[in-house]
């Protein structure tokens, strides 16, 4: 690993400090370092690269900040399957596993390639309109449609291959992958899923029909939501960080991608020992 990406969260001093860090003891070690631009400066470097750029050239991409920082270089991932270590500065992170204190250890270890990686499904969406694509986005968490604040219940076709489902009628609707299953989708009353699982999950947002619940599909199915509503404020969310507005007739279709991500597992902790701590599971 002789190029190394360095993602850090952005208006977060603690992280611009321990990125200066990593940089340095990175160039302790002969390696070339590909800070993202939008911090570059801030970690005292020249020029920086944008997220899409790191992915495609490092051999390695080091996260530091929260699980939404490593959503946004994940997002951006190619056909070259580039392990992402995630650093979480807060509390343990679904997806930033390693802790601040653990930086220097792990980063030790995945150098000599002593690390474990876990693949994680993405989804790939489309955005159709008059039967023509105009949008396509990746996401590892989930696709979102809702409705804006003062919406009205929103009417949503769903096809699943070239089977109808049904239409919700409800806030909105998420199309989660297992990754993103602990995410928004928990909230609406979604099933936790093991990452490691290949299926794709349908939440419902407030359904108005209480005995709309979520579904669990097999992730290779072709999965179809058209906007039914008109004159409504309908938005279009991607991982929570991209947005894009909905017109009556707009089809959303949404498939597995053809990529997947690289993990970078802690040796001091599985995804059940993130649930309990996250989630509070065993505590009274």
């Amino acid at each position: 690993m002789e190029t190394v990406g360095l993602v850090v969260k952005r208006n977060k001093p603690e992280a611009v400090t321990l990125g200066r860090e990593v940089a340095a003891w990175l160039r302790q070690r002969k390696k070339t370092i590909l800070p993202e631009d939008a911090s570059s400066k801030e970690l005292g470097f020249e020029r920086g690269w944008r997220k899409v750029e790191i992915m495609q050239q490092a051999d390695l991409v080091v996260v530091l900040g929260g699980d939404g920082t490593l959503l946004s270089v994940a997002r951006r991932a190619s056909m070259r399957e580039v392990p992402i270590l995630g650093v979480n500065l807060g509390g343990l992170g679904f997806l930033t596993e390693t802790t601040s204190a653990e930086v220097f250890p792990t980063l030790e270890r995945v150098l000599g390639g002593e690390f474990e990686v876990e693949r994680r499904s993405l989804l790939e969406a489309f955005l159709l309109r008059n039967g023509t694509q105009i949008d396509s986005f990746q996401v590892l968490n989930d696709v979102v449609i809702n409705k804006g604040a003062l919406a009205r219940i929103i009417d949503l076709e769903t096809w699943v291959d070239d089977q109808y489902l049904c239409t919700y009628k409800a806030d909105g609707l998420i199309v989660a992958t297992p990754t993103g299953s602990t995410a928004y989708s928990l909230s609406a009353g979604g099933p936790i899923i093991d990452p490691t699982v290949a299926v794709v999950v349908l939440s419902p947002i407030c359904p108005h029909t209480l005995t709309n619940r979520p579904i669990v599909l097999p992730d290779h199915a072709y999965i179809q939501v058209v906007l039914r509503t008109a004159d409504e404020d309908v938005i279009l969310t991607l991982d929570g960080q991209e947005g894009r507005s909905l017109q009556v007739g707009d089809t959303v279709g949404i498939k597995r991608a053809g990529v997947m991500v690289s993990l970078i597992r802690s040796p001091n902790r599985t995804f059940f020992d993130v649930l309990r701590s996250k989630l509070r599971w065993g505590e009274r």
